[in-house]
């Protein structure tokens, strides 16, 4: 088939709806499709279109429906449209969608009866990298990965680690693109000298991946997540994980992972921070759930769920 991809995150960044374009294209192509990724789908001869977020894919589904009636159109819920409140237009294209992807499974509970009967959960897949020989580092390195802005409430774990003891080892490096300048203000002033908390700025993915290589710890603190990418590559890189409790996690670790802790509570985190840099049975047990989560992640089972999500169409 043509496939057309509309993503709402321009070419050159590294946001995450067009890393999950960047991801999608290379898994059609390698079913024997061809590929174009747009921001906005405008026209051109395409057998199915793939919206990625409700409610700004919605003008591209408008327009493909318009010039191909017949034609299917997947949407793809990325965590902002349906944690975020299906406003009129996303409810429009939850409608319009031959078929709906979300990227765990607790996303199905947002939607009504019409839109989970065509509703199907694929999770994001990540490379496996090899880990680190830690040697005798003297810190204990927390990595935390995500853009800058509200919604990933990412000062929490700044606010965590200040309340480590003085005798605590953690060092947390952040690393990621300040979307406004308050955010960018604000994580400059908390990594100033002492801190144990170090934002690096934007990061590339081979500049992820090296983080996670080196990572005693991942920590996610965000409020909402629609399928956190960066969750599983550190998942299927044996990193043990800390994450708030939030439906984008369990759906992606089950609701008994031993690594949650509540939105906001920055106290509590750093009752959990201390715990795995001390308690090494502790760390071991969250490292054993990352192995045995691992296998839900690989890149072959995603491909397979697209290869059947694609046939049916």
């Amino acid at each position: 088939m043509k496939i057309a991809i509309a993503t709402p995150a321009p070419p050159g960044t590294t946001r995450g709806n067009r890393r999950t374009a960047l991801r999608y294209a290379a898994i059609f192509r390698a079913l024997g499709h061809t590929v174009r990724i747009v921001e906005t789908w405008t026209s051109g001869e395409h057998d199915l279109l793939v919206a990625l977020h409700a409610g700004k894919g919605h003008a591209s589904m408008r327009a493909f429906r318009r010039a191909h009636p017949s034609r299917p159109i997947v949407l793809v819920l990325t965590g902002t449209d349906v944690y975020g409140g299906l406003d009129v237009k996303a409810r429009a294209s939850l409608r319009a969608a031959t078929c709906i992807v979300t990227l765990q499974t607790e996303a199905l509970r947002e939607l009504d009866r019409a839109s989970r009967a065509k509703a199907t959960s694929i999770l994001q897949a990540a490379d496996e990298v090899t880990r680190k020989a830690k040697g005798k580092r003297a810190s204990f390195r927390v990595v935390s990965l995500g853009h800058l802005r509200a919604v990933k409430d990412p000062f929490v774990l700044a606010d965590a680690c200040a309340l480590l003891p003085s005798t605590s080892k953690v060092m947390a490096i952040h690393a990621g693109e300040a979307l406004d300048d308050e955010h960018r203000r604000e994580a400059r002033r908390r990594s100033a000298r002492g801190s144990r908390w170090k934002w690096t700025g934007p990061c590339r993915h081979a500049c992820a991946q090296k983080l996670l290589a080196s990572a005693d710890l991942f920590v996610q603190t965000s409020i909402a997540e629609g399928g956190s990418l960066a969750l599983s590559e550190a998942i299927v890189t044996g990193v043990p994980v800390l994450v708030t409790r939030i439906p984008g996690s369990i759906g992606m670790l089950g609701a008994r992972h031993p690594g949650f802790f509540a939105v906001g509570d920055s106290r509590g985190l750093a009752r959990l921070l201390a715990r795995v840099e001390k308690d090494s049975s502790f760390r071991a047990r969250l490292e054993r759930e990352s192995r045995r989560l691992a296998p839900r992640f690989a890149p072959e089972r995603e491909q397979a769920a697209w290869r059947r999500l694609l046939a049916g169409l």
